[in-house]
C-alpha cells in the first residue's frame, strides 16, 4: 500500500513497522486470544507491555533512576495546570519563557493557580521569529522551577541550546520534538510531552519528572494530579490509555531498531537540510519568517507571496499524495510537520514539489 505523505503538525505519521504490527497483533496479542484492547491494565499480558515501553524510554531518553517515567492522559494542556498544582507552592513564583501560544497557554493556567512571572518573551507583534538569547533571559534565582517550550509547532522555533537556569528546576513542554534528538535529561526536573507528534497515537502524556520533585510535591490538591499518586502506582492508579501506551512500546522499540536518538538525529537533520535548501534557494518566492539559529527540525513555516499560491500549492501537494501543508489558523502560510516518522523521501518530494511550483 502506497503511503500518503504525512505532513500534519498532530496527529501525525507513525512509523510503518509500528502501525504493521499493531495490525498483526490486533486480533490475537501473544497467543492469549484477545486483542491488547480488551486486556485488564492489571493483567500480566498488559503490564508486561507497560513495563517494556518505561524501559524503553529510559534506554533511549538515558534516564537515570533519579527520575519517574509517568504515562498519563488529558494531554500537554493538562499538564499546563498540573506542573504548577504540584510544584508551585503558595508564596513563591514560576519563571515562563514564552516563544509562542502554548507557552502563553502554560503561563495563563499557572497564574490561575499561583503567582508566574514572564523571564523572557520574543512575542514581538506576535511573530514570535526566534527563541531568546541567554542575554535576554531575566531569571529569578528563587524560583519555583523555569518552564519552557522547546519547540514551536506554530510559530516554528525550536531551541537548539537548552538555557543555563543555575538550580531552578528546568521544566520543558517537549511535546512537538521529544527524542528528535539525544538530550541530557539529568538538566531538566520535568520534562512532558504529548504523544500524538513523535511517541504514538493521541491520548497519552509522557512525563519524566526528578523523583524529589515528587516528593516534594504540593499535597493540598486532588489525588488524581499529584505526581506521587502516579508515580507510588507506576502509572497504573487509575485505567491508563492501554492501547496508546502499546503504540507507543511498538515506536520505540522502532527507534530502538534503527540505532537510537543518534540515528534518528542523522536523519531529521537531514530531511530539515532538504526542506530548508529549496525554500531559501528561492527567497524571491518563498518566505521563511524564522530567525535561521532558531530554525525547527520538526515544524518548517514558510509563506508564499499570495494567500491564493498557498491554496494552489496546497492543491497541487494534494494531488501528488502529499496532505497537513496548511499552516496553523491563527498564523496562516504554509507548514510542512517533518517528525521522526516523516520519512525521508517524503520530504525530498516535497523539495521537488516546491522547484516545480515556482518555476
Amino acid at each position: 500500500m502506497a503511503r500518503t505523505m504525512n505532513f500534519n503538525a498532530g496527529p501525525a505519521a507513525l512509523p510503518a513497522a509500528a502501525l504493521e504490527r499493531a495490525r498483526d497483533e490486533l486480533l490475537d496479542l501473544g497467543g492469549t486470544g484477545m486483542s491488547v484492547i480488551e486486556h485488564s491494565h492489571r493483567g500480566k499480558a498488559y503490564e508486561s507491555i507497560h513495563d517494556e515501553a518505561i524501559a524503553l524510554v529510559r534506554r533511549l531518553l538515558g534516564v537515570s533512576d533519579d527520575y519517574d517515567v509517568l504515562f498519563l492522559q488529558g494531554g500537554a494542556s493538562q499538564q499546563f495546570a498540573v506542573v504548577p498544582m504540584n510544584l508551585l507552592p503558595a508564596g513563591r513564583s514560576a519563571d515562563y519563557v514564552l516563544t509562542g501560544a502554548w507557552s502563553e497557554k502554560a503561563l495563563k493556567e499557572a497564574k490561575v493557580l499561583g503567582t508566574a512571572r514572564v523571564a523572557a518573551t520574543t512575542e514581538a507583534g506576535k511573530k514570535y521569529a526566534r527563541v531568546p538569547t541567554p542575554g535576554e533571559l531575566a531569571l529569578d534565582a528563587g524560583a519555583a522551577y523555569v518552564h519552557l517550550t522547546s519547540n514551536n509547532t506554530i510559530f516554528g522555533t525550536q531551541w537548539h541550546e537548552f538555557p543555563d537556569v543555575g538550580g531552578v528546576p528546568l521544566v520543558a513542554d517537549m511535546s512537538s520534538d521529544i527524542m528528535w534528538r539525544p538530550i541530557d535529561v539529568s538538566r531538566f526536573g520535568l520534562i512532558y510531552a504529548g504523544a500524538q507528534k513523535n511517541l504514538g497515537p493521541s491520548g497519552l502524556t509522557l512525563v519524566i519528572v526528578r523523583k524529589e520533585l515528587v516528593a516534594a510535591g504540593r499535597k493540598d490538591i486532588p489525588v488524581i494530579f499529584q505526581y506521587r499518586t502516579h508515580a507510588e502506582n507506576r502509572s497504573l492508579y487509575n485505567t491508563p490509555p492501554t492501547f496508546s501506551v502499546y503504540l507507543l512500546r511498538n515506536v520505540l522499540a522502532v527507534y530502538e531498531q534503527l540505532g537510537g536518538l543518534a540515528a534518528i538525529e542523522r536523519t531529521n537533520r537531514a530531511k530539515a537540510e532538504v526542506l530548508y535548501s529549496a525554500l531559501d534557494s528561492r527567497p524571491d518566492f518563498y518566505g521563511c519568517p524564522v530567525e535561521r539559529g532558531s530554525r525547527s527540525t520538526m515544524n518548517v513555516v514558510f509563506t508564499l507571496p499570495t494567500e491564493e499560491l498557498e491554496t494552489e500549492l496546497v492543491k497541487a501537494a494534494e494531488k501528488e499524495g502529499m496532505v497537513g501543508l496548511k499552516g496553523h489558523r491563527s498564523v496562516g502560510g504554509l507548514r510542512a510537520s517533518i517528525y521522526n516518522a516523516a520519512e525521508l523521501a517524503w520530504v525530498e518530494a516535497l523539495a521537488g514539489l516546491l522547484r516545480r511550483f515556482h518555476a
